[in-house]
């Protein structure tokens, strides 16, 4: 059973998450990415809080920004020393003597994940990145490829000030096609209620959203703006050295294969799974797939 709980992880900050499995068991933390929330995973809750599958404490937060969790309105309180804090708070809560099983992130939690692998791997036992950039593949990728760029192009639309607004106009039309296939149809799992979960994100606001995109130089340079191409960022910020799971969903149109190259130069104990033909929203299109390769990362002798 999937139930809501909030915790305050910061002066004025508090994150609603949906939580299923027995308090005190071994923890796996989700993190969503944009435009979504917390309801993304919650076929994974569902299978791994099961005796069976592990009887796991599962946990997603609603990220700082996202629903009904709290979204400041100033960029700057969306940079990742921030986010990283935010989810080092429910950690201490959920978490306090072990710990976590593994963080699971997908998207904007990813980068959320990969740096707190960094910082804190202490916190964590096993990491699982689903088409999540490595910040020093995407760096690099930014740099140079023009194919990544351009791929990443839509970023520079949602650092706008008018971002938001445009995007909630006319039952959110400009976000719709994120999730539409190219004949411009919603895939299967895109169902009437799935749009209304999406919707009710969205309703709760999109500024916090489009801070994230605004709190990082990580985008495709334009105009007087040099985005990625003023970063540089030192091998320490971006070695992770816990047991690290990557699914890849290889027709991803944001993110180009070309960001999973070289990836063990920075994860020494890395597992890499790609999946051809499944898109940047595979953990809907393929639920048994995320679940199996999570299952088999947690048994994995590391």
């Amino acid at each position: 059973m999937i139930t809501t709980v909030a915790y305050t992880v910061a002066p004025g900050i508090t994150l609603h998450c949906r939580v299923a499995g027995p308090v005190g068991a071994p923890t796996l933390l989700f993190l969503h990415g944009f435009p979504e929330g917390a309801f993304v995973w919650d076929a994974l809750l569902s299978h791994f809080s099961q005796p069976e599958n592990g009887g796991y404490r599962c946990v997603a937060p609603w990220l700082r920004g996202f629903g009904p969790s709290s979204a400041p309105a100033d960029a700057r309180d969306y940079r990742p020393k921030h986010l990283v804090q935010d989810i080092l708070g429910i950690i201490q809560v959920e978490s306090p003597s072990a710990p976590l099983a593994a963080l699971v992130a997908h998207d904007w939690g990813g980068a959320v994940a990969w740096n707190l692998a960094n910082q804190f791997p202490e916190q964590i036992q096993r990491l699982a990145i689903i088409n999540s950039p490595h910040p020093g593949t995407f760096l690099r990728e930014l740099q140079n490829s023009a194919a990544q760029r351009e791929a990443s192009a839509y970023m520079n639309f949602l650092v706008r000030p008018d971002a938001p607004a445009l995007l909630a106009e006319d039952d959110f039309r400009r976000l719709w096609p994120f999730f539409q296939r190219p004949d411009g149809q919603f895939p299967t799992w895109m169902d009437e209620p799935t749009r209304d979960q999406y919707r009710a994100v969205w309703n709760a606001g999109l500024q916090g959203g489009c801070n994230y995109y605004r709190a990082s130089p990580l985008r495709p340079p334009l105009g007087d703006d040099p985005g990625a191409n003023a970063v540089t960022l030192p091998f320490e910020m971006l070695a992770v050295n816990v047991p690290t799971w990557v699914l890849w969903a290889l027709d991803d149109i944001a993110l180009c294969p070309g960001l999973i190259d070289g990836l063990d130069a920075y994860i020494p104990r890395l597992t890499l799974d790609t999946v051809p033909g499944a898109s940047h929203w595979i953990i809907h299109e393929q639920p048994g797939r995320v679940i199996a390769g999570l299952q088999a990362h947690l048994l994995r002798n590391e």
